[in-house]
């Protein structure tokens, strides 16, 4: 169903990818938007057993786009090094596609948006779960369950890998 990647040599493990989603803090949301035409927005997430969360004001282009169509993709650049003179950029990126949820059950919107808060405030418990309160009625949490995901990264950054570890 989804394609295979056509430069093998630079495809990155699962492990590696799942290190990548984990570690960034932006992505990309790609949803089927108004027209059909495309719409790729950059939101905040996190990554966690094989979802993405993100949160969002409760109306908007977005959550239209996945209630007519829960099929979406999420990239994350984890780097993207331009090197001028050898005319390249040494890059590592993952790309996720799944299905899109709203989560409309008050225990699973909760759960998620304590991840979500947890991930960009980890030593302020206390205070992420009164922000957590304050906005909950006010914000929606959405679930990508994650169907299909690959990351890729430069050639040079393959070799210096290969390099590092005696292959």
């Amino acid at each position: 169903m989804f394609r295979e990647m056509r430069r093998k040599k630079q495809v990155l493990s699962l492990d590696e990818s799942t290190a990548v989603l984990k570690a960034g803090t932006s992505g990309v949301l790609a949803v089927i938007g108004d027209e059909g035409y495309p719409y790729a927005v950059p939101l905040s997430y996190v990554y966690h057993d094989n979802r993405i969360f993100f949160h969002c004001a409760i109306t908007g282009h977005k959550l239209d786009a996945i209630a007519e169509n829960d099929k979406v993709s999420f990239c994350v650049i984890d780097r993207d090094t331009v090197v001028p003179e050898e005319y390249t950029t040494y890059f590592r990126s993952v790309i996720t596609f799944g299905k899109a949820r709203v989560l409309e059950d008050e225990k699973e919107k909760r759960e998620a948006f304590e991840i979500l808060a947890a991930k960009y405030s980890p030593s302020h418990k206390e205070g992420r779960l009164r922000e957590i309160d304050r906005q909950f009625n006010q914000a929606c949490l959405v679930e990508l369950r994650i169907e299909h995901l690959s990351g890729k990264e430069a050639i040079e950054l393959v070799t210096a890998k290969h390099r590092g570890s005696g292959k």
